[in-house]
C-alpha cells in the first residue's frame, strides 16, 4: 500500500466541486473523484500509459487496484466530451481574444483506422483541447468537417471570444 500526498490531495479536492457541477447530473460521485484523480495524474506523469498514470493517482489504495479501476472505467464509461469543453472553458484564464488551434492526427491500429480532428485554445504556448471530431476515414480532413468543429466551438462559447484560428498547411481550404 502507498501512502498519499497530502498536497496532492489537496488539489484533487479543489477541482472536485467544479467537477460535480459539470458531471454532477450524468455521473456518480466515485466517478467523479476518479476522473479528478486521472486528471491530476496525467498533470503529474504527463503520459497516457495506465500503468503509469495508476502509480500517480494520490490515493492509499494499491496501485494494481487504480490500475484496474481506470481500465474498468476506459471499457465501461463514455464521457460526454461536449460536457468537459464546458468545463474547461470557464477554467481557462482569458475568455476573449483566444487563438484557436485545429490539429488532425490519423493512424491504424491494426484494422482499425484513429482519425482525429481537434479544435483547441492556446494560452501561454498551450493547447487546450476542447473540441474532437472521430473522421470514419483515413487521411486528411475535409472543409465542411473542419467548418462543422468551429461551428461547435461557436455554439458552446461564441464567437466574439475568437481573435484568430491557427492550423498546418495541411488545412487548406476555404
Amino acid at each position: 500500500m502507498k501512502t498519499t500526498n497530502s498536497k496532492d490531495l489537496v488539489k484533487v479536492n479543489q477541482i472536485l466541486p467544479i467537477m460535480q457541477e459539470y458531471f454532477g447530473k450524468s455521473m456518480n460521485l466515485a466517478r467523479i473523484k476518479l476522473v479528478a484523480l486521472l486528471l491530476h495524474a496525467l498533470c503529474m506523469v504527463q503520459s497516457v500509459s495506465l500503468y503509469k498514470l495508476a502509480n500517480a493517482m494520490p490515493t492509499d489504495i494499491d496501485k494494481e487496484s487504480n490500475l484496474r479501476c481506470l481500465q474498468r472505467f476506459l471499457a465501461k464509461y463514455v464521457l460526454d466530451l461536449d460536457i468537459i469543453a464546458r468545463m474547461i472553458f470557464p477554467l481557462l484564464p482569458v475568455k476573449t481574444g483566444l487563438v484557436l488551434s485545429m490539429n488532425h492526427t490519423n493512424w491504424k491500429f491494426g484494422d482499425f483506422i484513429i482519425n482525429i480532428l481537434l479544435l483547441g485554445i492556446t494560452y501561454k504556448w498551450i493547447v487546450f483541447p476542447l473540441i474532437f471530431s472521430l473522421l470514419s476515414k483515413r487521411g486528411n480532413s475535409n472543409w465542411e468537417e473542419r467548418k462543422k468543429i468551429i461551428e461547435s466551438f461557436i455554439g458552446f462559447f461564441e464567437q466574439d471570444c475568437i481573435d484568430c484560428l491557427v492550423a498546418d498547411r495541411e488545412f487548406i481550404g476555404k
